[in-house]
């Protein structure tokens, strides 16, 4: 008998998004199997629960739970829209919980990450990973870097987060920068959408700010994107604070000025023809959400980037 409620503990759940209800049940991303056992997946998702290295308002390590919660209004049978296909009919994809760290040796966190997100890509899956605040992405990135050569960095964000420091200092506003310079991305071939606060050196990157993506429609800044990045090996890195704060107030350093939860669904789901080798979605504070926009904004852009994945036929088959 297949089982209808908790799928993501059942060994017996069928395949696809299914239905349980939405207010009930252990709370996986998209109701996917919880598991640590990823040489059967195609596709890992991953909460790094990491807030240390915020300028503003804590709180993003609750990030990954608040998504997830918010994810089960989205498992509806039929599949996402405007997608004409259910992802996980095909797609095995696991929800591996959290990352561990003790909070009380800071200093060995980035590694603590770093060698738990090699012990997954080693399977040769995809990994997407919730954060947590954005420096998450320095050791992903480090980590995929080792795997397929310097990354094309795709970052969505209203802060460019390469602010350079006389040491190596590593927060949420640096680690571009460090990355940059420790050629774990190629900043030639990457590009910076929806930026809108100030940073007198670009450090190489391509800069597409608030103005140009306003100013332009979807297909235009997703054929910019494209151009920029050509078929180098991409990382997306997601900050929600992309979206204005009427869209996704519940984030550490909101921006206005921003964009709407449709027209970031849109920009994601305009990247195809990209090879994607990885990605992450940071930022999310749910102390300072209404009503779960946020999170359901996160969940949203999460699902429709899985979505791109599966139509592009970029995840590994096992």
């Amino acid at each position: 008998m297949v089982d209808k409620t908790d799928r993501a503990i059942s060994k017996n759940s069928a395949s696809g998004i299914g239905y349980e209800p939405t207010y009930s049940g252990v709370t996986s991303l998209f109701r996917r199997e919880y598991s640590k056992i990823v040489k059967q997946a195609d596709l890992v998702t991953w909460g790094v629960t990491y807030d240390l290295s915020v300028t503003n308002r804590p709180g993003a390590r609750f990030g990954p739970r608040a998504i997830r919660e918010a994810s089960t209004n989205l498992a509806w049978d039929g599949g996402p829209w405007p997608w004409k296909f259910d992802p996980f009919e095909s797609i095995k994809m696991i929800d591996y919980g959290d990352c561990y760290f003790d909070p009380g040796f800071p200093e060995q966190i980035f590694e603590n990450i770093q060698n738990e997100a090699k012990s997954i890509i080693d399977h040769d899956c995809f990994l997407l990973s919730m954060g947590g605040d954005h420096s998450v992405s320095y050791p992903l990135l480090k980590t995929h870097a080792n795997k397929y050569g310097p990354i094309s960095l795709i970052q969505f964000d209203s802060h460019s987060d390469t602010w350079a420091e006389p040491t190596k200092r590593f927060d949420h506003g640096s680690m571009f920068y460090h990355a940059s310079k420790e050629g774990i991305i190629n900043s030639k071939n990457s590009v910076q959408i929806g930026l809108r606060t100030n940073n007198k050196d670009t450090h190489g990157f391509n800069i597409l700010d608030a103005n140009f993506v306003h100013e332009h429609n979807v297909k235009e800044t997703c054929d910019k994107i494209k151009q920029i990045v050509g078929t180098n090996n991409c990382y997306l890195s997601f900050d929600i604070d992309f979206l204005d704060p009427a869209y996704a107030p519940g984030t550490g350093t909101p921006v206005c000025g921003g964009f709407t939860s449709w027209e970031a669904q849109s920009l994601i789901r305009g990247l195809n023809g990209i090879n994607f080798v990885g990605g992450d979605l940071v930022e999310v504070s749910p102390s300072y959400d209404k009503g779960e926009i946020t999170a359901l904004a996160a969940a949203s852009i999460l699902l429709d980037f899985i979505c791109l994945l599966k139509s592009e036929n970029i995840l590994p088959k096992k």
